[in-house]
């Protein structure tokens, strides 16, 4: 006569279901059982699933298709030698860390931006899609000219003039300050600022005059000021 039983396993916990078979032991004179594995029982809903007892589905069962390692589906090859470089400069002079506080949603574009001025001397915000798709810089992603030009009105007086004490503070005491300015020609009619003046090569022109302050010694600036072009 058959019956299934249910055992546990005190090890794992995990509770098999054996078929039990009678039959009548002649040697012995008595009454025996033969057992049979059938599968493990789920504990929710005592559902038995095949297996041999050591983990193994029952090998009659479908096998197991085994997926191979997924394809990337992104790449990139990016130049990193002059980010690292200009994150060292920003490491090193404290540039970074003072981005840091007056800007902290902000500063990764900023850098970004910095960065593509220096390598690009005289590229336009439009062009800069083309230095994020072959170059690694802080912000990561491309910024488009109406982008830049928010992020560009988004620094107002207040966030620059405490970069500028941040900044300052960390060469006040060690190197001399020194003052210069400079003549930027323009053919702007929408900034106010852009006023007949003679520059430096005493050319009258439509220009906008700088001020800028900065250390003699390490050459860094620490303080700018747009300046008419039409005041001496």
């Amino acid at each position: 006569m058959a019956a299934i039983i249910h055992q546990t396993d005190k090890r794992s916990g995990i509770t098999y279901a054996y078929e039990s078979v009678s039959y009548w032991d002649k040697k012995k004179k008595q009454s025996r059982a033969k057992r049979r594995l059938i599968g493990r029982v789920d504990p929710v809903t005592k559902e038995i699933f095949p297996t041999d007892g050591r983990g193994r589905k029952d090998r009659h069962m479908d096998p197991e298709v085994k997926r191979g390692p997924s394809p990337s589906l992104a790449y990139a090859r990016c130049f990193y030698g002059a980010t690292y470089l200009l994150d060292a400069i920003g490491n090193q002079t404290g540039l970074i860390d003072d981005l840091k506080q007056c800007f902290p949603g902000r500063y990764r574009q900023i850098l970004s931006v910095a960065y593509y001025l220096i390598l690009e001397e005289y590229g336009s915000m439009q062009r800069f899609e083309k230095l994020s798709m072959l170059h690694k810089h802080p912000h990561g992603a491309s910024i488009s000219s109406q982008r830049g030009s928010e992020l560009f009105a988004s620094i107002n007086e207040d966030s620059r003039q405490r970069f500028f004490a941040l900044h300052g503070r960390r060469k006040e005491d060690s190197e001399f300050w020194a003052y210069d300015t400079t003549t930027i020609s323009s053919y702007s009619k929408q900034l106010r600022q852009i006023c007949q003046g003679y520059n430096k090569e005493h050319y009258l022109l439509s220009q906008l005059n700088l001020a800028v302050i900065f250390g003699a010694e390490s050459s860094l600036p620490f303080y700018y000021r747009k300046l008419p072009g039409n005041l001496p």
